[in-house]
C-alpha cells in the first residue's frame, strides 16, 4: 500500500506519494486533469518500460510529447535548456500544458528549470527512477542547470504540482547507482534523523540487498526529513541550507572530475567525510562520532578515499559554492551526530586538513 506525505506552502503545497507500483491511473491521472498536451522528459539511461508505462497513463487523458536526452550529469545543459524550450514554442505550449520528468536528478532539475522558465512558468510533474532522486532531488523544488563555472549556478526554487515514487523502479538500477543513492539517505540520517541513522546500521545488509519493505521505509524517512525542513524554508534562507552537508566538497569533487567517472552521490560521500572531519578539527564532534559517521559510510561500501584531490585544485570550486555570503564560505558541519549547523566561523587550516586522509586523529 502506497504512503503520501506532503510538502510546500499553501498554494505550493504538493502530494508525494511512495510505493512499490506507484506509477498507476489512480496516482497519476488526477495530476493531469486540466492539461491538454504533455511533454514527457526523460534520458537513454531510463528503462523503456518505464517511459512506456508512463506513455499509456498519460495518452488516457493528454497528447503526449517526449523528449529523450543522453544520459549524464552533461545533459544539465544550457543547449539542451534552449532544445527543450524551443520544442515547446516549436509545439505551441501553454501555460494549461504539463511538463513530466521521468528520471534520475539530472532529468529533474533540468525539467523543472524548463517549467520555471517557458512562459515564466507551466506546471510540472515529477516521476524520479533512482533512488538519489526520489529521496532528495524530486522534492523540495530546486531546478537546475550547470555551467562551465560549476554545477547548478543557473536554476531556480519552483516546486513540482506532484511527485510519483515507484520504489518498483529501483529494481531496473545497476548496484552502483543504486548505492550512490544510499548516500543522500545518510545524510538525512546525518542532519537531522536519529532514528534513520539507527534504521541504517540496523539493516544495512538488508538495504544493500534492496529488501523492499526497508527500502520503502529509509526513504519514507529520508523524503520526511527534507519536507519538514524545505516547508520551513522553501528558498535557502535558513535552515534548508543543512541540506547541502557533504555537497560543498562533492560538488567540487564532481567539477574537478568534469563529471567523469565519479557518480554524484559517490562525491557526497567524500564531500561528508571531509565535513566531518572538519567538524571534528573544529572541535565540533568528538573522535568517537567522527567514527561513527564514517564506520556508517564504510558499512553502505563508499571509497571515501581523498588524498587524490588536492585543497588548490578544489578550492577555485569550493569557493563558487551557492553558500557563500557576503564573500564568505559557509560550510554544513556536524556538532553532533544527526544535527547539522551552518557556520562560517571556521579555521582554513581545519578546511584544508580536512582535505587529507593521513591526518592523526587525537
Amino acid at each position: 500500500m502506497s504512503k503520501e506525505l506532503y510538502a510546500g506552502q499553501r498554494k505550493n503545497k504538493y502530494r508525494i506519494v511512495i510505493g512499490k507500483d506507484a506509477i498507476a491511473k489512480k496516482n497519476l491521472i488526477p495530476l493531469l486533469k486540466c492539461h491538454n498536451k504533455t511533454l514527457i522528459i526523460s534520458d537513454d539511461g531510463v528503462p523503456i518500460k518505464i517511459i512506456k508505462k508512463v506513455t499509456a497513463v498519460c495518452k488516457t487523458s493528454t497528447k503526449v510529447f517526449k523528449i529523450i536526452l543522453k544520459q549524464g550529469e552533461k545533459a544539465k545543459s544550457v543547449k539542451n535548456f534552449q532544445k527543450i524550450l524551443n520544442f515547446l514554442a516549436d509545439n505551441n505550449f501553454d501555460r494549461t500544458d504539463l511538463i513530466l520528468a521521468v528520471g534520475g536528478g539530472v532529468v529533474g532539475d533540468i525539467s523543472g528549470y524548463v517549467a520555471s522558465s517557458y512562459l515564466r512558468g507551466i506546471q510540472f510533474i515529477q516521476i524520479p527512477t533512482t533512488l538519489l532522486a526520489q529521496v532528495d532531488s524530486s522534492v523540495g523544488g530546486k531546478t537546475a542547470i550547470n555551467i562551465s563555472a560549476g554545477k547548478n549556478l543557473v536554476g531556480a526554487f519552483y516546486n513540482p504540482k506532484g511527485v510519483i515514487i515507484d520504489t518498483a523502479v529501483l529494481n531496473t538500477l545497476p548496484k552502483r547507482e543504486f548505492k550512490a543513492g544510499l548516500a543522500e539517505v545518510i545524510k538525512y540520517a546525518l542532519i537531522q534523523n536519529k532514528s534513520l541513522f539507527s534504521l541504517l546500521e540496523t539493516y544495512s545488509q538488508k538495504i544493500l540487498t534492496m529488501d523492499h519493505q526497508i527500502i520503502e521505509e529509509i526513504i519514507f524517512a529520508s523524503i520526511q526529513t527534507k519536507a519538514k525542513i524545505v516547508t520551513k524554508d522553501e528558498k535557502e534562507n535558513g535552515i534548508r541550507a543543512i541540506l547541502n552537508f557533504g555537497h560543498t566538497f562533492g560538488h567540487a569533487i564532481e567539477a574537478h572530475s568534469k563529471y567523469k567517472k565519479i557518480l554524484h552521490g559517490e562525491a557526497v560521500a567524500k564531500g561528508m567525510k571531509v565535513a566531518s572531519r572538519i567538524s571534528y578539527l573544529e572541535n565540533l564532534i568528538s573522535k568517537k562520532e567522527y567514527e561513527e559517521v564514517i564506520t556508517l559510510l564504510q558499512m553502505f561500501e563508499f571509497d571515501l578515499s581523498i588524498n587524490q584531490y588536492k585543497y588548490e585544485e578544489l578550492k577555485p570550486y569550493i569557493y563558487r559554492d551557492k553558500k557563500i555570503k557576503a564573500d564568505k564560505l559557509n560550510l554544513v558541519l556536524l556538532n553532533k551526530v544527526s544535527n547539522a549547523i551552518v557556520t562560517n566561523s571556521f579555521n582554513l587550516k581545519n578546511l584544508q586538513k580536512g582535505l587529507k586522509d593521513e591526518i592523526k586523529l587525537h
